[in-house]
């Protein structure tokens, strides 16, 4: 009777199947518990049949499944006596009996917790996309607001060349209106001691010709 076999579908992607290797690594150790009792599990790599006794010499009277869990109840030799599902206590080789489940028994439990571990990397990713978009948020609205206080800037530049323009135009005005000023104190100072110095001249000789004239009235 051929032996049966269950090849699973492994996962294709990456982080789940570095996932499966690490979990497949793990999962002797996490089940040391049962491999301390006298349960034992067919080898998955079974290729030879049950016996009625323990050697070679007893006829063959069935076949175990590869993977199929059975309770070991002694061990004589080469061989050792366990007990299938269907309570019956047959022989086997003791090499093709290992002390952990085999790859079909533990590959649901390995995918479930990969499925686990998927969904929360899957939202430790969602997360981590939310916080870089709420990061890339707060940068464009920072650069928004530097583009801005650019722009009022370089208006102020603008602005503040102008005014100096203004003042210069300004300071050059003030200084011409000053020389003007400056010539109009000194034509005006200028007629004033002309003035005076005319009355000077003047002023004397009219005096003396008054008081000639009143010595003639006497």
């Amino acid at each position: 009777m051929p032996l049966s076999r269950h090849f699973p579908v492994i996962p294709t992607r990456p982080f789940a199947a570095c996932l499966f290797g690490g979990l497949l690594a793990l999962a002797p150790a996490a089940q040391a518990e049962e491999a301390g009792s006298n349960a034992r599990w067919v080898s998955d790599s079974l290729n030879t049949y049950v016996r009625s006794g323990p050697t070679d010499g007893y006829r063959i009277v069935g076949t175990l499944s590869s993977g199929q869990k059975v309770e070991l109840l002694r061990s004589q030799g080469d061989y050792s006596q366990v007990r299938a599902d269907n309570g019956n206590a047959v022989w086997i080789p003791s090499r093709d009996l290992q002390a952990v489940p085999g790859q079909a028994e533990r590959l649901p439990q390995l995918e479930q917790q990969v499925a686990e571990l998927s969904a929360e990397l899957k939202g430790i990713d969602d997360a981590w996309k939310a916080r870089v978009q709420g990061m890339q948020e707060t940068l464009d609205s920072r650069k928004t607001l530097i583009d801005e206080l650019q722009a009022a800037r370089s208006g102020l530049d603008s602005e503040l060349t102008m005014a100096r323009a203004e003042l210069r135009d300004a300071q050059a005005q003030l200084g011409e209106e000053q020389q003007q000023v400056l010539m109009r104190y000194m034509v005006y100072g200028g007629g004033i001691a002309g003035a005076g110095l005319l009355l000077g001249l003047i002023l004397p000789t009219m005096l003396r010709v008054k008081r000639k004239r009143n010595d003639q009235w006497f």
